[in-house]
Formats: C-alpha cells, sequence, structure tokens
C-alpha cells in the first residue's frame, strides 16, 4: 500500500472512524516512543513493550509497516517508532484496549480459519487477502465489518504516529512551523488556482 492511497483511504473514511487522540496526547506519545527507542539503542536491548503481549507487538510491527512501508521518499512507520507511539497511546487509554485487543485477536482468527495460521505467519499473498477485506469500508461485506472498525482506528492511529513526526511531515512537504518575515499574502499562482484576484 503505499503512502498516498493511506492519505486518500483516510480522507474517504466515515467521520466515525475519525482520529480521536488530541495533539496534547499525540505529543506526549512521540516523546515516549523517543525516549524508548533512545535507551534501547544505548542498552542494546530491544524495547519492552507495555501494553502489548509479545505476539501482539510483532503483529503490530508488522501491520503498520503494511500501512507505511519504507519507499523512495522517506521511512516506514516502524523507522520512525510508530509501534512505540501506539504502545504508549493504548497503555495510557484503557477504554481503546478491548479494541486494539480485540481487533488484533478478529485478525488471527481470520487467518486461522482461512489459513490455518496467524496473521505474522501468513505468506504476503495471504495477508493481502485479508486486509483488502477490511481496508475499504465501502467494498467489505458484512461479515467484516468488525474487522473494518479495528483496521480503520488502526490505521488512523498508524498515520497519527507517522505523519506527526519530522519525517512525516517532511514526507507531506509541511511547510508550516516556518518563519515568515515579511508576509506578501497568498502566492499568485494560488489565487489563480482558486479564480480569484488580489485587491487593490
Amino acid at each position: 500500500m503505499k503512502r498516498r492511497t493511506v492519505l486518500k483511504m483516510m480522507a474517504a473514511a466515515p467521520a466515525a472512524a475519525a482520529i480521536t487522540w488530541t495533539p496534547a496526547e499525540a505529543a506526549q506519545a512521540h516523546e515516549h516512543a523517543h525516549a524508548a527507542r533512545q535507551t534501547a539503542a544505548r542498552t542494546k536491548a530491544p524495547y519492552k513493550p507495555k501494553f502489548f503481549t509479545a505476539h501482539e507487538w510483532t503483529t503490530v510491527t508488522m501491520l503498520v509497516d503494511l500501512i507505511i512501508p519504507r519507499d523512495e521518499r522517506s521511512g516506514s512507520a516502524t523507522d520512525v517508532g510508530v509501534p512505540e507511539f501506539m504502545d504508549f497511546i493504548v497503555n495510557d487509554q484503557p477504554p481503546r484496549q478491548n479494541a486494539m485487543r480485540g481487533g488484533l485477536r478478529w485478525l488471527d482468527t481470520q487467518c486461522e480459519k482461512r489459513f490455518d495460521k496467524t496473521f505474522v505467519d501468513c505468506t504476503d499473498v495471504q495477508r493481502t487477502e485479508v486486509l483488502d477485506d477490511i481496508a475499504w469500508p465501502q467494498k467489505a461485506r458484512p461479515e467484516m465489518s468488525h474487522g473494518v472498525t479495528f483496521f480503520n482506528s488502526f490505521r488512523d492511529l498508524t498515520a497519527t504516529g507517522f505523519w506527526t513526526t519530522k519525517i512525516g511531515m517532511a514526507d507531506l512537504q509541511y511547510t508550516g512551523n516556518t518563519f515568515v518575515p515579511i508576509w506578501k499574502g497568498c502566492p499568485d499562482e494560488a489565487l489563480a488556482k482558486l479564480g480569484v484576484k488580489r485587491q487593490a
């Protein structure tokens, strides 16, 4: 899945699946993720999740990179610490825990029914088959509704974790938070695109 596709899908997702965490929560989670990665690098010990089990952690790290893989433009979701970000968010907010744990279990149950394997043990083709059934809400069969709800929320959290980092903002070519010494007004090309003219 290309990251441009993720952005388009998020824009088309129903309002009920919208991001439900605040900028302050995201900032705090990023601080935690950054500190955790620094500690892991310094001690040469892998990050130990506070919420996810070992199996869930493996699933989460695989799934976030399927949603936002590394490409020629920037790193992947795991490169910027999205799993650690998620672990902090979910551990800190008990109301989200059942939905996350249940969704990851739903994913394994689907794979076990179809392929007699958990999600992480499936082939790329098998994982894609399951994800294709839940990644497009308007096309999903009614019996996939639980998976659709989980995946919408998981994809939103992945995107929040990725595109609120320095690497993610560079990937979006975000130009905000930049000092502008002299404001010259809206650029002419933007005005032309909007079909308006500068007032004298």
